[in-house]
Order: C-alpha cells, then structure tokens, then sequence
C-alpha cells in the first residue's frame, strides 16, 4: 500500500513575533520532497500527526485527513494544516 501524500500549509499567525525561519501565512510544503525547507520545531510538532495521517488514523475534532498544530515558539506561534492529497 502507498502512503498518501501530504501538504503542509501555514494557515495562520497567532504571535506578535516574526517567524525566526521567515515563514509566512500561505506557504505550502510537500511533507516528502521539502521537510526540509520546514521550521525544525514546526517539524518536530508536525511528525505524530503526519504519522496519524499517513497510517489512516484520524485527529478527535477535525475533519479526516487533516490535522491542524502550532508552531511551539512562543513568539511566533504559526498554525499549520497538514492535509492527505488526493492524486
């Protein structure tokens, strides 16, 4: 079985801050060709729920296939979506 793709989208800002990474609202990831390009910390928030995701579990409270964390700097506080794509 393949795994299904996932795109992780910035949604929203909450902090006063400006992302030390330089993100902003908008931008979009593909989960298995630019991780790389993603916050470290955002990352280490993002990976159970991508790994809930990818292995068809779902997150109480959001819709199936999606999944939808904060970034852990206080000052900051991006909100990311991460989302199975359909191909």
């Amino acid at each position: 079985m393949k795994r299904p793709k996932i795109r992780i989208t910035i949604v929203d800002k909450i902090g006063k801050g400006g992302c030390h990474r330089g993100h902003c609202v908008g931008e979009s990831f593909d989960y298995d060709t630019e991780r790389g390009k993603l916050c470290p910390m955002a990352m280490h928030v993002a990976f159970p729920y991508i790994d809930i995701l990818r292995y068809g579990g779902t997150i109480p409270g959001q819709p199936a296939g999606t999944a939808v964390f904060c970034c852990p700097d206080v000052d900051v506080i991006n909100v990311f979506k991460a989302e199975i794509v359909s191909e």
